[in-house]
């Protein structure tokens, strides 16, 4: 079973597929709006998968992240025993690999350029 969910986050779609509860999705839901709404983001669009495999004993729980942060691929893996976990784990790497897209996103993308460059000067 795979269901589309785009309340959260219009940009970034919240999927399932497998035998998903409620109150997993809507955790995924709390904790990926937390990493991909902080302010000085560019725009991040895309797709986060939470998966339940019966088939699995060890790691029933997987969660993938396919978004892009200002033109940037960004993808993120997790498997974990449990859902809350899986999307602990998301959330956790999702952060580190945003904060670095973001980083290089920001340094190529000046709002002015430097005096000695030609910008305009600041006046004290």
């Amino acid at each position: 079973m795979t269901s589309d969910n785009t309340q959260a986050t219009p940009a970034v779609r919240l999927r399932r597929d497998g035998a998903v509860d409620e109150a997993t999705l809507a955790y995924a839901r709390t904790k990926i709006d937390a990493v991909i709404g902080r302010s000085g983001l560019p725009a991040v669009t895309g797709e986060v998968r939470i998966v339940r495999a019966a088939a699995h004993a060890d790691l029933p729980w997987a969660a993938s992240a396919d978004l892009h942060i200002g033109g940037r691929p960004v993808t993120v893996n997790a498997e974990e025993a449990s859902g809350r976990e899986v999307v602990d784990q998301l959330q956790a790497r999702l952060r580190r690999r945003l904060d670095r897209a973001a980083h290089a996103w920001d340094d190529g993308h000046r709002t002015t350029a430097p005096p000695w460059r030609g910008g305009a000067q600041r006046s004290a």
